[in-house]
């Protein structure tokens, strides 16, 4: 280095964060000092796309993008500790915590290479961020709950993570996506269509069995407006306006659905496309809709699910 400051230490001794303005190198225990552009440029050292770390040469370009969607803090942490000793090419672009944030990245941030993404966030599930925006690169679906396994392989899945992650699960899928990573990017596409293909061999609900006086009796799916939550209980509101209680939970519901023909609008809602009668602006960036048949309470989509929702009705 031509500055006497910038004197050659071993990495070990250095921890380094990198963004795009700045190359910060300090000890854990002191304060980090950043070099700027101008200090890059000048050294003769430092370029836009090359970093040298005492005697280490990295290429930017050659790391591998990952992004983390989960909203446990805790559970952020660890995937990020895991993730980052699978190999020291790695760079986690961002750590994102709900639906409507990840849509909101994925629009305005190139694609990563990889996606570590929890399933249950706080907004929702995260097939939602699917249905709005597209999402090219291959996906390692991370979940407490082994029920979403047929949904994760609709999308662009390559693995399916039970919490706790264990290291020789993770290193089983990094590997597989490793194998991917050195296909073409035909074959890559390939597989990822092929995973997709799953959606329509997946069997959706076709009738629901309820009880009725001392009795059973089989509604249709067709015949059913809307399913909704209330007092722990989960009803099914018919075109004809029949109600019956029925023993399958929301989070359930939503995957055992078709998803052109239904769709969860909030936590207590999930409504069929001809149910929508009228849609209208509402404050704070939702929308509130009519039903027919009517709903004895305000219908709400909530601001995480309405660009899903839109998309929903022009699919």
């Amino acid at each position: 280095p031509q500055r006497p400051e910038w004197k050659l230490i071993s990495q070990q001794q250095f921890a380094t964060k990198s963004t795009e303005n700045a190359i910060y190198w300090y000890r854990p225990s002191q304060h980090k000092r950043a070099l700027s552009p101008i200090d890059r440029s000048s050294s003769g050292h430092y370029s836009d796309t090359e970093y040298i770390y005492g005697l280490y040469s990295i290429n930017r370009n050659s790391l591998m993008k990952v992004l983390i969607i989960e909203d446990e803090k805790p559970a952020a942490k660890r995937i990020t500790k895991l993730v980052k000793a699978l190999d020291t090419n790695i760079e986690i672009v961002d750590i994102i915590d709900a639906v409507e944030d990840a849509v909101s990245w994925f629009n305005n941030y190139p694609m990563p290479d990889l996606v570590f993404m929890d399933i249950q966030l706080a907004d929702g599930l995260s097939f939602d961020i699917f249905k709005g925006v597209q999402v090219t690169c291959p996906v390692i679906f991370t979940t407490a709950y082994d029920e979403y396994a047929l949904e994760a392989f609709k999308v662009n899945s390559i693995d399916y993570l039970l919490k706790p992650i264990e290291e020789k699960a993770l290193q089983k899928a990094w590997d597989k996506f490793q194998l991917l990573r050195k296909s073409s990017n035909s074959d890559i596409q390939g597989l990822l269509e092929s995973f997709k293909s799953m959606n329509e061999q997946k069997k959706y609900k076709e009738r629901f069995l309820v009880k009725k006086g001392d009795g059973y009796k089989y509604i249709k799916i067709d015949k059913i407006a809307y399913f909704y939550s209330e007092d722990g209980l989960t009803f099914i509101k018919t075109f004809e306006k029949e109600r019956y209680i029925i023993d399958e939970k929301m989070n359930q519901l939503e995957l055992g659905l078709h998803p052109r023909h239904y769709f969860r609008i909030n936590r207590k809602l999930i409504i069929s496309d001809q149910a929508v009668k009228d849609i209208v602006n509402y404050f704070n960036n939702r929308l509130k809709l009519e039903l027919n048949p009517s709903f004895d309470k305000e219908v709400i989509v909530s601001r995480e699910r309405v660009v899903a929702f839109k998309a929903w009705l022009q699919d």
